[in-house]
């Protein structure tokens, strides 16, 4: 197996691009999402008074999709961290309904969904990382183990289903991080599935690889049969990473505090701005299928009035046809036939032999269209049924942000009233501490008035000494 050397150049993705995976995930585009001991920090790119986190040297601190990049990298750092500190606190096996479980999971997929290429179906666009994760088997036979179980599993139906499947079983079988290590380095196999500045393809990729080395010391326990995998809504909860209010009380007071508080509060409202502009693109796209789900129910309604009536003529046509027959056969068994009649009675037979193909081809056209307008229809009742969820799961995030967002505003407000305090006793103790330096003056005054009075009596004193001698 040869590694192949990462690319110097990162081409510049088109509009249409960028556009695309802006709408398929929320990614913060004009900041950064970074790293900073237990927090997650969320920084503006033309901010130049905080110290940016390392980057290679080659990307553009502004290219949109190196931001991407680095935003999944991060809280798969997060995400990975928070996963095997809880697991070791815990002290016991972990479940499918673990919830840092869960978002690792989900981190996971949007790392491998990063930079996919489209492929084009009769439904519209789709996006899998299936096909790249069965590339394992090939350069890895163990893993051929793992891709014979997905596909035995039941339930599956979808190629998205499939690859989480995957993801759950090599995270038991403790081989995640050697798996996605073997196809990380065969950028040449990838290169069919992404696109050259996806995640996978470049340095963030061979990172996370890394970091995945240390799931190894968890052990899970995932029950796959009866779990609904295709139709799943993979979206990160970031609310999870965020500071607690717990450890803030440790740390520094004074405008330490403030700045944090209300470096939370701004990303909260960011997020909450990007998951209220989430939620109405999918409220748009479910009136859109509503929409088509309509048109295409009253095309359905045309097309079964269509087939009554086709039906009707065929039956029609049979009994017509039934009469004719009948008309031949009296005509043959009369013993003096007229033959203009009959061969007029053989014409209109072969034209209502014709007419009757032609309804029963139209009757199976009708048909095959109306198979396919259901299909469509459970297609697109499955599809509205996935965007509500989300809608739903949306809304509640946006609840619990908006939750957040208040705390952090109540916080603020006690630390400005603190803040306002400590400067006033501050104030107090700055007049006290004048008021003892005027004192100090006065009594260094009245010193200086004794001593020279000391000095007037001792050269007194040495006078009447003299004297009386």
């Amino acid at each position: 197996m040869s590694d192949l050397t990462p690319q110097s150049e990162t081409p510049t993705p088109t509009t249409d691009k960028i556009t695309q995976a802006a709408r398929e995930t929320i990614y913060l585009c004009n900041f950064r999402v970074s790293v900073d001991g237990e927090w997650l920090c969320l920084r503006e790119l033309n901010d130049i008074s905080l110290t940016p986190d390392p980057e290679p040297a080659h990307e553009d601190p502004k290219d949109p999709i190196a931001i991407e990049r680095l935003n999944l990298m991060n809280m798969a750092k997060l995400s990975i961290k928070g996963l095997i500190e809880s697991a070791l606190n815990l002290g016991r096996t972990l479940d499918s309904d673990y919830a840092p479980l869960q978002q690792f999971f989900v981190v996971m997929e949007h790392c491998l969904k990063h930079g996919l290429k489209t492929k084009k179906t009769f439904l519209g666009q789709n996006k899998s990382f299936w096909g790249a994760l069965e590339l394992v088997e090939k350069l890895t036979p163990e893993a051929g183990e793992i891709t014979a179980s997905v596909k035995d599993l039941p339930g599956l139906k979808t190629p998205l289903g499939r690859g989480r499947a995957w993801l759950r079983l090599a995270l038991m079988q403790k081989k995640l991080s050697d798996y996605m290590k073997t196809i990380i380095n065969r950028k040449d196999l990838l290169s069919e599935f992404y696109e050259p500045n996806a995640l996978m393809m470049e340095e963030e990729g061979a990172v996370i690889a890394g970091l995945l080395v240390g799931l190894n010391v968890i052990d899970a326990n995932l029950c796959m049969k009866g779990e609904d995998l295709d139709s799943q809504v993979g979206v990160i909860d970031f609310s999870m990473y965020l500071k607690d209010g717990g450890h803030s009380s440790k740390s520094s007071e004074g405008d330490g505090q403030i700045t944090a508080i209300l470096d939370q509060k701004n990303y909260v409202e960011e997020l909450n701005r990007h998951l209220s502009a989430s939620v109405n693109n999918l409220q748009a796209k479910v009136d859109a299928l509503e929409k088509s789900n309509t048109k295409l129910t009253e095309e359905l309604a045309v097309a079964n009035n269509r087939i009554i009536t086709l039906q009707e003529d065929v039956e029609r046509v049979k009994e017509e046809s039934s009469y004719h027959m009948e008309s031949r056969k009296a005509l043959r068994s009369d013993s003096a036939p007229d033959g203009q009649a009959l061969g007029e009675t053989r014409k209109q037979l072969k034209e209502e032999t014709l007419l009757r193909l032609d309804v029963e081809k139209e009757l199976e056209v009708q048909i095959g269209m109306k198979q396919e307008m259901e299909l469509s229809m459970k297609m697109l009742e499955k599809d509205i049924c996935e965007k509500q969820d989300a809608l739903v799961e949306l809304r509640q995030q946006l609840e619990d942000l908006r939750a957040i967002n208040q705390q952090l505003s109540h916080k603020s407000q006690s630390a400005d009233t603190s803040s306002k305090q400590k400067s006033e006793t501050i104030a107090r103790l700055e007049e006290k501490i004048n008021q003892m330096s005027g004192t100090v003056k006065q009594m260094e005054t009245s010193e200086k008035h004794l001593v020279k009075q000391a000095r007037n009596l001792n050269s007194a004193a040495g006078k009447l000494l003299q004297l009386q001698q």
